[in-house]
């Protein structure tokens, strides 16, 4: 049974990372044709080699589940398409078995996908976003498309590029009095991080309007003190989904106890949370297609049906996600909806293929 085990295993890995390896892939060739087209300064082909490059565990995590469901039907079929699934029937290997022959192998690809999601891609998310906002130029004020905006108490911020060991680089700050009239604005090429609530900012300038005139001085060096750490910025540079599951869950938390919005976080954090589970039901799709209604068909088919069950499945999810928003249904449910229609559709069919 070992030997039987590791040869189910060999061929449904097999499958998988072939698959998964064609859709990063192509998801990266996109990506760098769209890239090229924002090319200017010092953002050249190099760099965005670079940023795609550090983007890919990502688009590696998106994938996932897609792979595993096309990978599990082609793997499968394959042993379908030599009678080696009726050898083993004939043998007396239950399906619940040859299920659990195959489940295992997908758990290394679960185990994966949340490490990446966990330890790798906050980080190198954070770090393509940095270099492309520095190497197109954004080191100006109020320069960068995809800065980031904060408040602190009568004082409001712009970070051009935050880089994810406490370095920022174009900080624009705006200081209003009780009356909200603007008494300062600075700008800041770039601000390091000392401990204990200070920033250290370099080669800044600051422009006074408290008085009856307004003045501009600069400076090389000053201490800024401010309660924003680089670990709140890490979070709030980034999307939802690019955040690990503990960082999502304690945000959310803490934006709930504030009386602010969090469902797009909790969303995220049940989307990460359960994709193990989404890609076990896809699986479980995939395992009911071939003891069922795809067991005698061709190679190629079955490829196709699972795509057509993978966009269907994951424009489900799509679409119940950003309608929880708008409608305040629970996250969780629109999550779960998806998983558990694939889920009973798989034993559905497994059960008629009894």
């Amino acid at each position: 049974m070992r030997r039987l085990n590791r040869y189910v295993g060999r061929a449904i890995i097999g499958s998988v990372a072939t698959v998964l390896l064609v859709l990063v892939a192509l998801d990266g060739i996109s990506a760098l044709v769209d890239e090229m087209s924002d090319r200017k300064d010092a953002y050249t082909g190099l760099e965005v080699l670079i940023y795609v490059g550090l983007t890919l565990p990502a688009r590696l995590y998106e994938q996932i589940p897609f792979a595993v469901l096309v990978g599990c039907l082609w793997g499968l079929g394959s042993l379908a398409g030599a009678s080696e699934l009726v050898v083993m029937r004939a043998a007396g290997v239950s399906v619940a078995r040859v299920s659990w022959m195959v489940l295992k192998p997908v758990l290394w690809f679960m185990a994966l996908g949340l490490a990446l999601g966990e330890y790798v891609i906050p980080y190198t998310d954070q770090i393509a976003e940095s270099r492309r906002a520095l190497a197109q130029g954004e080191d100006r004020a109020l320069q960068s498309r995809r800065g980031l905006w904060s408040r602190e108490g009568d004082e409001y911020m712009h970070f051009n590029a935050v880089l994810p060991n406490g370095v920022l680089f174009g900080v624009t700050r705006y200081g209003f009095d009780e009356r909200r009239q603007l008494v300062f604005s600075s700008f800041t090429k770039r601000a390091t991080y000392q401990g204990g609530g200070v920033w250290l900012e370099e080669q800044g300038q600051v422009t006074d309007l408290s008085g009856a005139e307004i003045t501009t001085s600069t400076f090389t060096t000053r201490r800024w003190r401010t309660g924003i750490s680089p670990a709140l910025l890490n979070i709030l540079v980034l999307p939802p989904e690019a955040l690990s599951i503990r960082r999502l869950y304690s945000y959310a938390t803490y934006l709930g106890q504030q009386g602010l919005g969090s469902d797009e976080y909790w969303l995220a954090f049940w989307q990460k949370l359960l994709q193990p589970l989404a890609a076990a039901s896809l699986v479980l799709i995939a395992i009911s297609f071939i003891f069922g209604p795809l067991r005698e068909v061709t190679m190629g088919f079955r490829v196709f049906s699972g795509v057509v069950v993978g966009i269907v499945f994951r424009t489900s999810q799509d679409l119940l996600g950003p309608s929880s928003l708008v409608f305040g249904f629970s996250p969780l449910l629109a999550v779960l909806v998806p998983i558990l229609i694939c889920a009973a559709v798989g034993v559905v069919l497994l059960r008629r293929s009894l």
